[in-house]
């Protein structure tokens, strides 16, 4: 008996885009600095996935469900739309496709505690380009857990923020000297040629 796929196809270019924490209600301590400059960056993000979409590079969400554990991504999706305002219109910006991935997840790393490693497994992904906020916490726990499980890290310094410019900078410097993982501009960065 063969086991039941968890993705319908492999990732073009062994490639997959993650999208950290983007969906959000965005009530959490310091929520009003990190949206704004998300909004500044979120069609950074946009473009990076219409690019990804073209390729065949798929696309997962892994977002914080906030601790409501009856919850699920569609929820999650609603909930930003309905509060309106700069965090509604990120999620319509980033809003998911019907042939997206997505995972719940209960701390910083996308791949604690989730089925993350499992589907870029089922993807055949080996290749990771992490997007989101905040830069120094969740995309950085995420990158360095992915370097950890020997995949190809890459963070576009253009489509991550934290809550200020500054401290935004300190943490790519973090990811490109201490991680050691590139931080290309994501209209540089390479992508596989559709077939």
């Amino acid at each position: 008996m063969s086991a039941t796929p968890l993705a319908e196809e492999a990732a073009a270019g062994a490639t997959a885009l993650l999208i950290v924490d983007m969906i959000s209600h965005w009530r959490f301590p310091d929520a009003e600095a990190l949206l704004a400059q998300s909004a500044r960056m979120a069609p950074h993000i946009a473009a990076l996935k219409a690019r990804c979409r073209r390729a065949g590079v798929p696309a997962i969400y892994a977002n914080d469900n906030h601790g409501r554990w009856r919850s699920d991504f569609r929820r999650v999706v609603d909930e930003s739309l309905a509060q309106g305002g700069a965090g509604a219109r990120i999620t319509t910006l980033l809003a998911p496709d019907d042939d997206d991935y997505f995972v719940l997840k209960p701390k910083h790393s996308g791949f604690f505690a989730t089925p993350l490693d499992l589907l870029l497994q089922h993807l055949q992904a080996r290749r990771l380009i992490i997007t989101g906020v905040a830069t120094d916490q969740c995309v950085t726990t995420t990158a360095v857990d992915a370097r950890m499980r020997d995949y190809e890290v890459i963070v576009p310094r253009d489509c991550v923020a934290t809550q200020d410019a500054a401290r935004n900078r300190r943490a790519i410097r973090h990811i490109e000297e201490a991680v050691r993982v590139p931080t290309t501009p994501a209209a540089r960065i390479r992508l596989p040629a559709k077939s």
